[in-house]
């Protein structure tokens, strides 16, 4: 990851293909040049098929069984004819025995009960047994880049809920995972979903046809209501409590801004075809009524040649709500309203240029679509490697949060290099000195 080689060539990592300008694709005749216009092949766009081609049985560990986790891996199972869950580790029995559960009464799923296993490091014993193919990574993403890295030593595909890290160190283990990974032909499917909608591919490929002439600038919006939080219980340590309230504690999360904002910032990234020199941000805690997080976070993202992504991310109630990023061009603008499936390019005079045509190509689930895609790519070989563009647009993240919490410009090489590490780094049931309930960071210097 140096200063001059990020995103370039990395918008197309997931489907295995290389960048592809239209002014790289001309052709002579008369003696002048004609522009040549990509097709979805030359971008490396996804089938959007509605099931995953028949094949051989894939059998996949469920690795975090939490509600995000049931949801993989009933979205998994449903991704394509023989594939199963046929494994399962948690650190509590409660939501290990509810994902059970459902996968077994709603979907005839029953996992054994010598293929599930308890603590933290269930995930080894998951991976020590004969015959997995796959695994689903849902647990907390603190403990996402360890764990991506065994399931890849252990020659396991893998699919990678976002973010993939909590901090710089994260990242670069997970980059160097991505790496193994791919010398190995393993697929990995990363859970930024949105990279998985069809309409927003075909935007994509509108937009590399030149349809809003040269990218200029992007902003990126996500913004809702107070989401669910927890209070430590009677008997549970710090450890427990944190892992259980994990989404409003920022060592396991990330923050929400890397959390969730994380969507959106990889969409923009992903139009703009580039990284970030710089960020200057903003944040604070308003409503948040457990944990240690920030609940909004304004980030101002500076890049070369003057351009700019503009990126906010709030989580309070009563406020108004905003699921959406827009890319600016030259000639036009690419609007995606992630809450109303509505994508549509217009003018500055607001004159259409463009819009996907819900009614002829409905869209399917994109948390069911990244399955699909998941399980198409190991049954055809041909190798979907995700790893890179979650960890560009993580660090995007995590740049953004830390610029956020301490007031000041944060650059990419400084990112980069980074060694902050966030959580303990040994992992059992008991007290954690450095976590402090309610106690976030105060960028500036307070006045006398």
């Amino acid at each position: 990851m140096n200063r001059r080689n990020f995103i370039t060539n990395a918008a197309m990592l997931g489907a295995g293909m290389p960048v592809i300008t239209s002014a790289a694709l001309t052709g002579c005749s008369t003696g002048e040049k004609k522009q040549k216009l990509l097709t979805p092949e030359d971008v490396g766009m996804f089938s959007f098929a509605d099931k995953a081609p028949d094949g051989k049985p894939i059998r996949a560990a469920l690795i975090g069984c939490g509600s995000r986790g049931t949801g993989a891996a009933e979205q998994f199972i449903r991704s394509g004819a023989g594939c199963s869950i046929v494994a399962m580790a948690d650190l509590f029995p409660d939501r290990l025995n509810a994902s059970h559960k459902h996968l077994k009464e709603k979907l005839g799923n029953d996992v054994p009960e010598n293929a599930c296993f308890l603590g933290f490091d269930a995930y080894k014993k998951v991976l020590e047994l004969p015959d997995i193919d796959a695994v689903l990574l849902c647990t907390p993403q603190h403990f996402r880049p360890e764990h991506f890295m065994a399931a890849v030593n252990a020659g396991k595909h893998a699919f990678v809920e976002k973010p993939c890290a909590v901090d710089p160190v994260g990242v670069r283990t997970v980059l160097a995972a991505g790496k193994i990974a791919k010398s190995k032909g393993l697929t990995v499917v990363a859970g930024t979903h949105l990279r998985h909608r069809r309409d927003y591919w075909e935007a994509y490929l509108q937009v590399r046809n030149g349809l809003i002439g040269d990218v200029i600038c992007a902003s990126a919006h996500s913004n809702q209501g107070a989401v669910w939080y927890k209070t430590q219980q009677p008997g549970w340590s710090d450890m427990e409590y944190c892992i259980r309230n994990f989404f409003n504690i920022r060592w396991v999360s990330g923050d929400h801004f890397v959390d969730q904002a994380i969507h959106f910032i990889d969409i923009a990234t992903w139009f703009m075809d580039e990284r970030p020199e710089r960020a200057v941000g903003y944040g604070g805690r308003a409503r948040c009524k457990s944990g240690d997080r920030f609940d909004f976070f304004t980030v101002d993202y500076y890049y070369a040649d003057n351009r700019r992504m503009w990126t906010e991310a709030r989580q309070i109630d009563g406020c108004d709500n905003n699921f959406s990023d827009q890319i600016y061009g030259s000639k036009g603008i690419v609007y995606m309203n992630y809450m109303h499936n509505d994508l549509k390019i217009t003018d500055y005079n607001g004159n259409p240029l463009w819009e996907y045509a819900y009614a002829e190509k409905p869209i399917k689930s994109a948390y069911q679509q990244e399955h699909i895609h998941f399980t198409e790519s190991i049954r055809t070989g041909k190798q979907i490697n995700q790893a890179e563009m979650l960890a560009n647009s993580t660090l995007i993240a995590i740049m953004g949060r830390e610029a956020a919490y301490t007031g000041k410009a944060v650059t990419w090489d400084e990112i980069v290099a980074s060694n902050l590490r966030l959580g303990p780094t040994t992992y059992e049931m008991g007290a954690l000195p450095d976590y402090h309930e309610g106690v976030v960071p105060v960028p500036g210097i307070a006045q006398g």
